[in-house]
């Protein structure tokens, strides 16, 4: 079986779906499949220092990177349009991750093109909020092209159980299958001492510490978080917040601007975006996690708060209903008093917060493993091309 990923870039400023596709294709690579990945050099207002036009070889997958040039949020790239449409035939099915993007668009139609069956993952970008974010433009976008290749996929991956909602609103007919994100379950069992992180940041030792991970946003809710945290802060002035990661559409001034109109910038750290043993050590060294998001696919950085044992507070926005099912974390509404009055919660109740915090890591760890997940998808795989094949001979 031979599966061609495409992504519009994988650079890390882009958070959760580069991490998402690289460990999905080392995962299906670990169960015998042979993977490929194409993308742009892409990295924000940068490029990735890497070899164009050829294949790099990454652990149990490759991975081909082209040239771009942008167009306002598009990345532009002939070459790799050029490539589709002369090797898309080279595979047996193609995986899209993302919409609204140059590549992904280009992708679809080789893919017709070619009798190539495709997968679209949208990654949450047909939640309703997303859609209002630069509204005019997507729902142009999205009325001359996005919704016809939707259209014309085999099928449509929901990583967030929610999202079927939002797809069939908008009219799509293709069948959903619901396949979450994943973590590496080996990443988690035991986390780095936390004096990593305290030595980096020094000013965050001593303190007890809320942490959000993510991107610095609109839709990640840090106007709803410096709200929260206000009441938060007043009532337990130990409490320091840390917000980790990158700013690539530059709202990090906006950001700052929340919290010092509500008077506690000085009991926040903003660490940028944190990678390796130094995120993993700021996991084990923090004693609460946040989500405020208005709007996600599937967080990858929710898993990660769970897998690591943490009292997790996330919204709706979040996607994930399955882990206040499961009691695993609060799920409350996309509101700054809800987010305030369940850290409280915590806050005022240790030992209830440490046992939801212990049952998100038994939840994520059988449930949410790549391991796992890429099988499943391996089938989903398997059946989609077995139904192509048999449809293009019968054609003939």
């Amino acid at each position: 079986m031979k599966i061609l990923l495409v992504i519009p870039a994988v650079g890390s400023i882009y958070g959760g779906p580069t991490k998402i596709v690289l460990e999905l294709a080392q995962a299906l690579g670990s169960n015998g499949v042979s993977v490929d990945i194409v993308t742009t050099n892409a990295n924000g207002s940068t490029n990735l220092d890497v070899p164009l036009h050829t294949w790099v070889a990454e652990g149990l997958y490759r991975i081909q990177y082209f040239p771009h040039w942008g167009w306002g949020d598009y990345k532009i790239s002939l070459s790799l349009a050029s490539w589709l449409f002369r090797h898309i035939g080279d595979y047996d099915l193609a995986h899209t991750n993302a919409l609204f993007s140059y590549p992904i668009l280009l992708t679809h139609w080789a893919c017709q093109f070619r009798r190539v069956p495709y997968i679209a993952t949208p990654h949450g970008m047909l939640e309703s909020w997303a859609l209002s974010y630069k509204a005019r433009k997507k729902h142009l976008y999205y009325s001359l092209f996005e919704k016809a290749a939707l259209q014309k996929a085999e099928s449509v991956q929901i990583t967030g159980s929610p999202e079927a909602l939002s797809i069939k609103s908008l009219g799509i007919s293709t069948p959903i299958f619901f396949a979450p994100n994943g973590i590496d379950r080996q990443e988690f069992e035991t986390l780095p001492d936390p004096e990593i992180f305290y030595r980096e940041f020094p000013d965050t030792r001593y303190k007890t510490l809320i942490l959000f991970l993510g991107r610095i946003d609109p839709k990640k809710g840090l106007d709803l978080l410096s709200a929260a945290f206000a009441q938060i802060h007043k009532q337990f002035p130990e409490t320091h917040l840390i917000l980790a990661g990158p700013d690539n559409t530059g709202y990090l001034s906006t950001a700052r601007s929340y919290f010092a109109e509500v008077g506690c910038l000085e009991a926040v750290t903003f660490t940028g975006m944190l990678t390796g043993s130094l995120k993993l050590a700021a996991l084990a060294a923090v004693n609460l996690y946040v989500a405020p998001s208005y709007s996600e696919g599937f967080s990858m950085s929710v898993l990660e708060g769970m897998a690591s044992g943490l009292p997790c507070v996330i919204t709706t926005g979040c996607n994930f209903p399955e882990a206040a099912q499961a009691q695993a974390a609060q799920v409350v509404k996309i509101d700054a008093h809800a987010i305030a009055s369940a850290l409280i919660h915590c806050l005022q109740n240790p030992e209830e917060a440490k046992a939801m915090g212990d049952r998100a890591r038994q939840f994520i760890f059988e449930n949410y493993t790549w391991d796992s997940i890429a099988a499943n998808l391996i089938q989903v795989y398997q059946t989609i091309i077995n139904s192509s094949s048999q449809a293009i001979k019968s054609a003939h």
